[in-house]
């Protein structure tokens, strides 16, 4: 059951962020970000955290402890599930500390920088994560690969979605591409861990 988690996690989030912006009238999935569903101010800023980050946080903690259980696994793999655990930790963060409503504000609250920094350490973690598994011999040369096209997709979309950021474009959209990377990577993870 716990190995499927990766999987349910991205089922998770699109659902959830779907049915948050439903109820947020005029809410754009490409112009804006998802965390501007629970910023302050916003009409989902209560529901958004309820129904994304402190359930995919569990999602995320739950599948990291998970991995680190595995019998005579590689401190590769030991690694890989505290990075997951740690992802899971920043999305508890972000949704307890909101975004400010205006995400282009020149003087950030507090909550606000600690949430960015909860982004940040939610970024790392699930870039570091997949590239220590297209170095590691304990997964197949498949699955490698897999890891890799994921990583570069994930940096690819994060330096485009920094220009769409300072451009004031779609920023949402990249920001979707970029997570959804390593989403998927979770999810192949997840098939990974079922079938060997």
């Amino acid at each position: 059951m716990f190995a499927y988690l990766g999987f349910i996690s991205l089922v998770w989030m699109v659902v959830g962020v779907t049915l948050a912006g439903a109820k947020y009238s005029g809410y754009s999935h490409s112009r804006q970000f998802c965390s501007e569903l629970g910023a302050v101010g916003s009409p989902t800023q209560k529901l958004s955290p309820l129904i994304n980050n402190y359930p995919l946080g569990i999602l995320f903690f739950l599948f990291g402890l998970h991995i680190i259980q595995i019998e005579q696994a590689p401190f590769v793999l030991t690694i890989i599930g505290v990075l997951i655990i740690i992802h899971g930790i920043g999305t508890w963060v972000a949704g307890y500390f909101p975004m400010d409503a205006d995400p282009y504000t020149k003087t950030p609250s507090l909550e606000c920088q600690i949430h960015s920094w909860a982004g940040m350490l939610m970024l790392l973690s699930l870039l570091i994560a997949p590239l220590l598994s297209t170095f590691s011999s304990y997964f197949s040369i498949e699955f490698r690969l897999f890891s890799t096209a994921c990583l570069l997709a994930s940096i690819y979309f994060t330096v485009t979605l920094k220009k769409a950021y300072e451009e004031k474009t779609n920023p949402g959209l990249h920001q979707r591409l970029s997570y959804g990377a390593q989403l998927i990577w979770l999810t192949g993870l997840s098939f990974n861990l079922i079938t060997s």
